[in-house]
């Protein structure tokens, strides 16, 4: 199954850089042209100027553009500010933080090498999809650069907690590099060189798949490059750096991982009355409304039910920002098997996200997937109330449109699993796996001429 290795990462020289906050980023996919410009302007070093070009404007997005990159990337390295470091390492990875509830917690991987495999093989699965217009930006900065600037994000099943005991025993002492996010959270890196413990870990991963969380398209991108390289070379060896992606590993049964729910703001076309929905959704949810409060008071009043029951079957929360009603939606049993039976997988039946966009959105009323995507008409907040605050704004300036908040339960870990096991994929932005990476604590160098270690 999974073949893992060790690897001479590249870092920040400390000596150089003297705050790791002042150079690492958010994963270039939730940064947005104003967050971009002001890490941009925060320190000339910061990994912004290297990894980012989906702001870019059209006539930028050219080859210009990325040996631009490459020349920073190359100067960064002779200037003493990311140095390699000596023996191929196993990190530790360990990210403190606090999830909404207020609960701290810990989440604990590992950073290393993973020998592609194409998602036919069954070694590494995929969730989600992919779209081509990512992963060509991507490639393009992969195969200028030959550095992969962060890591992807993977789960594998560790119940005994196998893993993390023996790295945990190997490392002591004060962390290689210690960060602080924007969110407040906690990234920690830790190297393991001992020779007997990598092998022992390389050995546990044999009998593994891994399952992408987080990265699908840099992954996608990872094998283009492989292909690409194929076809200049001839041939790509097994242990050369072209068949290895840089990953991040955690156990879905740490007790630290957390995935997060990421809510809905649909944009029905036309004037939509609360009763009007009610008499859409009532053949098929319980409905209940919550009263006797603040918007806030609602909205966390939805969220309280949803959390405490969300072992026992489907709920959402919907808010109408018009009309400032709230209700809580149950959906009534046996009626996905009645509507999808013979059409989905039931591991895909059992999904909010499913029910949602398929029977909600899809069946009941009457947006397609296709009118969705082509008329904007779903927004995706990891935050409710910034949710709930963009659904409030556009309806006081409605043009046509009623915007609905639809508040959703994560999905689970196990859900995952489920539907990666069944080679399927999940709707966009069903799991939220918190918190995010950081871009530029770890950077996986490719040096043609050297060979991966198994």
């Amino acid at each position: 199954m999974a073949l893992i290795a060790p690897f001479r990462g590249l870092r920040y020289n400390l000596s150089k850089v003297k705050q790791l906050e002042d150079v690492v980023s958010p994963p270039y996919d939730v940064i947005d042209k104003q967050a971009q410009d002001a890490l941009g302007r925060k320190n000339p070093y910061n990994m912004i100027h290297l990894d980012l070009s989906k702001n870019f404007t059209a006539d930028q997005l050219t080859s210009a553009r990325y040996g631009q990159a490459k020349d920073t990337f190359e100067r960064w390295q002779q200037e003493g500010v990311l140095i390699r470091d000596d023996k191929p390492t196993i990190y530790l990875y360990h990210t403190d933080y606090t999830v909404p509830s207020g609960k701290r917690l810990t989440r604990k991987g590992l950073v290393s090498l993973v020998q592609l495999a194409e998602f036919n093989e069954g070694i590494v699965k995929p969730h989600e999809k992919t779209f081509s217009g990512v992963t060509s930006d991507r490639l393009r900065l992969l195969d200028t650069c030959h550095c992969q600037f962060s890591p992807i994000f993977s789960l594998y099943s560790d119940a005994e907690n196998k893993v993390m005991s023996m790295l945990e025993g190997a490392c002591s002492g004060e962390p290689l590099g210690s960060v602080t996010d924007h969110d407040g959270c906690v990234h920690r890196i830790w190297a393991v060189t001992d020779v007997e413990i990598l092998a022992e870990v390389q050995e546990f991963f044999k009998e593994k798949a891994l399952y992408i969380a987080d990265g699908h398209h840099r992954y996608t991108t990872s094998l283009q490059f492989r292909a690409l390289m194929r076809e200049r070379l001839g041939e790509v060896a097994a242990d050369s750096p072209y068949n290895h992606i840089m990953m991040y590993l955690c156990g879905m049964e740490d007790p630290g991982l957390s995935v997060l729910p990421t809510h809905r703001l649909v944009r029905m076309p036309g004037a939509v009355t609360i009763e009007n929905l009610i008499g859409k959704l009532a053949d098929d949810f319980r409905l209940e409304e919550i009263t006797g409060g603040s918007r806030e008071f609602l909205v966390g009043e939805v969220l309280a039910k949803m959390e405490e029951n969300s072992s026992n079957g489907t709920m959402f929360g919907l808010y109408h920002p018009g009309e400032d009603r709230c209700f809580l939606l149950t959906l009534e049993d046996g009626v996905m098997d009645r509507e999808f039976e013979g059409q989905q997988p039931e591991c895909l039946r059992e999904l909010d996200v499913v029910v949602l966009s398929d029977l909600i959105l899809e069946r009941i009323l009457q947006l397609d997937h296709d009118l969705c995507e082509r008329e904007k008409l779903v927004d995706y907040f990891p935050d409710p109330d910034e949710a709930i605050d963009v659904a409030v704004k556009e309806e006081e300036n409605s043009a046509g449109r009623t915007p609905l908040v639809f508040l959703m339960n994560p999905t689970r870990v196990g859900q995952v699993k489920n539907v990666a096991d069944e080679n399927l994929v999940m709707p966009h932005k069903s799991t939220y796996f918190y918190p995010k990476l950081l871009t530029g604590l770890l950077l996986n160098k490719i040096v043609p001429e050297e060979k991966v270690r198994f």
